[in-house]
């Protein structure tokens, strides 16, 4: 993984510039070298028959009701019903600006987009990881088969769990992926889970982003 480049930002306003980023660093090995099928390949939201046509996330549900959390850095992702169970690590941009991923060696292992919101707070944040890597699926391949009202909790430093629901599942074209929409602060506490999806090619890899729009509903 390319070192971090924090001179983008500005860490005092803690600002999310998100209409510039894509999750490109998500690039996806489809584990061509290793004897899977990369022609079924990972499970894929209903979204995936048209990746980046729709270019605007589901609408939120009303407002849960719940009381934010403060900031707490995130340590750990359980996504029960796809047994997702993985530390997280912190990441942030490249040199680039692009958000790095975590390392592709480590099949089991998220990262949370440090700079951004902390799970639990008052607006989005931002939970990443690679779909597969060279020795076969890696800790969000089963990612597109997740259905609204499911629970996706995060574990946080400070010893407190933050429980979201899901209500949307979405699938975008990597050249045309809607930051501005799937980043957007919907003055609740929200989640975003992204990997890789969409149609695969050798060439260029997987053509897009999954992402899990989910809704804190509780926390402990």
């Amino acid at each position: 993984m390319r070192p971090k480049d924090f001179r983008v930002f500005e860490p005092r306003r803690r600002r999310q510039p998100w209409g510039v980023l894509a999750l490109v660093m998500l690039s996806g090995l489809a584990m061509m070298r290793n004897g899977v099928d990369v022609e079924v390949g990972p499970p894929q939201p209903a979204a995936a028959e048209a990746p980046g046509v729709r270019l605007t996330g589901p609408p939120p549900p009303a407002s849960s009701g719940v009381e934010p959390l403060p900031a707490a850095p995130a340590s750990r992702i359980r996504i029960p019903s796809i047994r997702v169970n993985a530390p997280i690590m912190d990441v942030g941009l490249d040199a680039a600006g692009w958000i790095e991923a975590p390392p592709p060696q480590d099949p089991n292992l998220a990262g949370w987009y440090q700079n951004g919101i902390a799970p639990g707070q008052r607006g989005t944040s931002v939970v990443v990881g690679h779909v597969d890597n060279e020795a076969g699926p890696a800790v969000f391949y089963g990612l597109g088969s997740l259905e609204k009202g499911q629970h996706v909790e995060v574990e946080r430093y400070d010893g407190r769990v933050a429980v979201f629901e899901i209500y949307g599942i979405e699938v975008y074209a990597k050249n045309n992926f809607p930051g501005v929409q799937v980043y957007a602060d919907t003055g609740e506490p929200e989640l975003r889970v992204i990997t890789c999806g969409g149609g695969y090619s050798r060439v260029h890899g997987y053509e897009g982003n999954v992402v899990v729009y989910a809704r804190m509903i509780g926390s402990n």
